[in-house]
């Protein structure tokens, strides 16, 4: 049984951090679900910023779009939610098969908006009623912005993948904000079934602290945050808050693994994978840590429940002068610049590439 197989029987999905059409086109994706127990997908601005700026799978559909007077944040979102609708049919019999727990695709808000709470819950229902899918999650930031445009997307039954969280009290936020969205419904009347999942970022703390820790604690934080994370979990879904609301037939917000793919060349490509091994978890990986772990991963058993030694851990990182408190939260902000930056590429390229392809000249990428 390869390793793939072995978390999904553990009860851990994997979901692939990647989308182009011509993972579609070519029939790739669909062999991810038949030889690697692919179960789902995830979309973001940079991953967009890639697949179109450097391929020209995309140009027929570009040409056609801005014939039709289409440009800028529209035309992005028409391709996207050509590939995401295809890409969500495509995952449509597992997410019947489990009732919506797995079987999922996101698509991310503008992150232009990503202080705007109110222009971010509009456009989440706006994207959400245009793709027409019920396992098409809407991706909104886990800002402080965000957190409010999560509690009243959960309100009006928008599904949400809540993304950029880095510690677990970015989490209990986005926990708490999808709690208070249920609630809402329950006290309204309405279905409290609207599924959620919470992405916590992992490897990006490591490569924040590898020059100023010692090599000994190099490529340990990310872990030990996940782990305290995944405590703070483990013990809302024993909650009497959860427990009522679970009673009244809510659906848990799953917690999800993102940025997973090792950054340090001189560890292990699997590092992540095998560490945050967890039933009831969502991890999301990149098509090269997806071969590796096919390939030679090890699935050797569960995360703690009660975090393990992620305190003795993190005691250890205070002393070496990390302040985790602080370095989440500018984790945090540099991920929504990141993406901004991304986004705005990316608009960049269509708008280049529309006026290429309309005079049907070489297109050319405009320098990030």
């Amino acid at each position: 049984m390869k390793a793939t197989e072995q978390l999904q029987k553990l009860g851990q999905s994997l979901w692939l951090d990647n989308i182009t059409r011509g993972l579609l086109d070519e029939g790739t994706l669909q062999r991810y679900l038949n030889e690697f127990a692919i179960t789902g997908l995830t979309s973001n601005p940079t991953i967009f910023d890639h697949a179109i700026g450097g391929t020209n799978f995309y140009d027929d559909a570009i040409r056609e779009q801005a014939a039709a007077g289409k440009a800028g944040e529209a035309l992005f979102f028409n391709l996207a939610l050509q590939d995401l609708t295809r890409a969500a049919d495509l995952f449509r019999p597992i997410y019947a098969k489990t009732d919506g727990k797995d079987g999922w695709v996101s698509l991310e808000v503008s992150p232009l908006l990503v202080n705007d709470a109110a222009a971010t819950a509009r456009e989440a229902a706006q994207l959400h009623a245009r793709a027409a899918r019920p396992n098409l999650f809407i991706k909104i930031p886990g800002t402080p912005a965000g957190v409010e445009a999560i509690e009243t997307s959960i309100f009006a039954g928008v599904p949400v993948n809540v993304t950029l969280l880095f510690s677990r009290e970015q989490y209990i936020a986005a926990a708490d904000a999808y709690m208070r969205g249920i609630e809402r419904r329950i006290a309204a009347g309405r279905d409290p079934v609207v599924h959620s999942v919470a992405s916590i970022f992992v490897s990006r703390w490591d490569v924040a602290v590898k020059d100023q820790v010692p090599p000994e604690l190099q490529n340990h934080l990310g872990i030990a945050i996940a782990q305290r994370a995944y405590k703070a979990y483990c013990e809302l879904l024993s909650s009497p808050r959860w427990r009522k609301l679970a009673d009244a037939g809510a659906r848990p917000q799953t917690l999800l693994w993102a940025s997973t793919g090792t950054k340090d060349p001189a560890a292990s490509d699997t590092l992540y994978l095998q560490a945050l091994a967890a039933p009831d978890t969502i991890n999301t990986i990149p098509e090269k840590t997806l071969f590796a772990f096919a390939d030679h991963g090890k699935v050797s058993g569960s995360m703690a429940t009660d975090g393990g030694d992620s305190e003795k851990i993190l005691a250890t990182f205070a002393r070496a002068g990390i302040d985790d408190a602080a370095l989440a939260s500018r984790l945090q902000k540099e991920g929504a610049e990141s993406f901004t930056k991304s986004w705005n590429d990316l608009l960049a390229v269509i708008t280049n590439k529309s006026a290429a392809l309309a005079n049907k000249q070489p297109v050319k990428r405009s320098p990030s």
